[in-house]
């Protein structure tokens, strides 16, 4: 009986992180490579709507400004939505906000399909933009929702699936864009609208599926709803320690309220908290790993792979990071956070940063963390797809020097400045940093100085 328990038990965790992640992070990777195969096809449309609206085509270079306005939307989508996230998690719930953040997908599915039909290359612009928006939704609330409704010994792993399915994303999104599927000039508009399906499988799975149990008693101090959230999610097993350790996390923030993300850098009780957030955000898109996904035909073209041939060597790539996803979650279980940020590839270390912020700040600053933590990787997703082509015009096949000395430095920080945080609550890992915020006050805080003399008698 206690092993059909467990086995029931693990089976809803993982259930509820399938329904989280395919409309979640999932759309992040399935977003970006689909827009590779129908380039062609989308900038031949943008020539023939506009000779067909004017009589006069577009000149080349107008062309590619406007596909480059196409490309940007994501991005700017992207920010947008890690704008909002915050205030949508605070307001809405975790899970009420990620299917919520469904409809993002259904307007621009609905906007790409039409597209061809209305003869209007706006409407791909603005498609890309919601897109965009459910992508900057998703890749904020997933890792934090998940990191609280996962047990302490598994919240890594389980908040290291967010970037396992961003790279089933990209696999299956490189898969459907080829010329055997729907990468053909006929498919594009079909393409584009297929990521209205993991929205539709997430707005029927995720409803059956539990609120996080942590948002349910700090946030709202709905204590029935919590233990029952924990019992589907943990099974009957005995949840009074970890009832206990939100109970005590539930009084360290008593009476405060939901921090902006201004009032965090105006904290000196989280300048660390900031810096780390800053610098492996920063890392993530700074390390160069996506720039390969916007430009893999360039790059594999210039290494001499034929060009008919590209997709399926981009496949191959894709299909080996999932692997090293699924190795990394194990990874991460084994080595800690600390250890396998400086031992990880670029993208399985991705997933670190996307839980680092549910564990380092308590309930009430951490939707605020995650607005500046996404906030930070989608304006440097934009800044490294912009520059990326002009570093390989000016260093051609040492292009990728820039990002190895960040790789390098990040490193470095992590491996002198993070504290590790396998295996600890929200409460120690709060405390340990405590601990580096006020070091100097409180090493000087050992000496009190003379004691008052009450008397000389000897």
């Amino acid at each position: 009986m206690n092993k059909l328990q467990r086995l029931l038990q693990n089976k809803i965790l993982i259930l509820t992180i399938c329904a989280a992640g395919i409309g979640g992070t999932f759309q992040y990777g399935y977003n970006i490579s689909i827009i590779n195969a129908p380039a062609s096809y989308i900038q031949t449309f943008m020539n023939t709507t506009w000779l067909e609206r004017t009589g006069v085509p577009l000149e080349s270079n107008v062309i590619l400004l406007l596909w480059s306005f196409t490309v940007s939307a994501y991005p700017l989508g992207g920010l947008t939505g890690a704008v909002v996230a915050g205030p949508m998690a605070i307001m809405l719930g975790r899970k009420m906000s990620l299917l919520l953040n469904n409809v993002f997908v259904i307007i621009a599915a609905a906007l790409s399909g039409f597209s061809r039909m209305a003869k209007s290359f706006e409407m791909i612009m603005l498609s890309r933009f919601f897109t965009g928006m459910n992508a900057g939704v998703s890749m904020n609330i997933q890792p934090m929702y998940l990191a609280e409704s996962a047990p302490k010994k598994l919240r890594g792993a389980v908040a290291l699936t967010s970037a396992s399915f961003t790279a089933l994303g990209l696999v299956l999104g490189q898969v459907v864009g080829l010329r055997e599927l729907l990468g053909r000039e006929e498919s594009w508009p079909f393409l584009l609208a297929s990521n209205v399906v993991p929205a539709l499988i997430q707005l029927t799975a995720l409803p059956w599926f539990p609120e996080s149990p942590r948002y349910l008693l700090i946030d709202r101090g709905d204590k029935e709803s919590c233990i029952s959230a924990l019992q589907k999610l943990r099974g009957t097993s005995d949840l009074s320690a970890e009832l206990e350790e939100m109970l005590a996390e539930q009084a360290a923030v008593k009476g405060q309220r939901a921090k902006n993300p201004w009032e965090l850098f105006q904290n000196p009780s989280l300048r660390w908290q900031l810096v780390s957030i800053v610098v492996l955000s920063s890392a993530m898109q700074l390390c160069g790993n996506d720039s390969m996904y916007s430009y893999a035909a360039y790059v594999f073209q210039e290494a001499g792979i034929p060009r008919d041939k590209i997709p399926y060597v981009v496949i191959e790539h894709d299909y080996r990071l999932c692997w090293s996803e699924a190795a990394a979650a194990g990874g991460l279980h084994l080595h800690g956070r600390m250890g396998h940020c400086l031992h990880g590839r670029s993208e399985p270390a991705a997933g670190v940063t996307g839980v680092l912020p549910t564990e380092i700040f308590d309930q009430m600053s951490r939707p605020a963390a995650y607005m500046i933590c996404g906030s930070l990787l989608w304006f440097n997703l934009f800044l490294v797809g912009t520059a990326f082509p002009f570093i390989v015009k000016s260093l051609a096949h040492f292009c990728y020097i820039p990002f190895l000395v960040v790789c390098v430095c990040t490193a470095l920080y992590v491996g002198f400045f993070l504290p590790e945080t396998k295996g600890k609550s929200f409460l120690e890992i709060s405390e340990e940093f405590k601990k580096r915020n006020f070091k100097t006050k409180t090493r000087a805080g050992f000496y009190k100085g003379p004691e008052e003399i009450k008397t000389t008698t000897l």
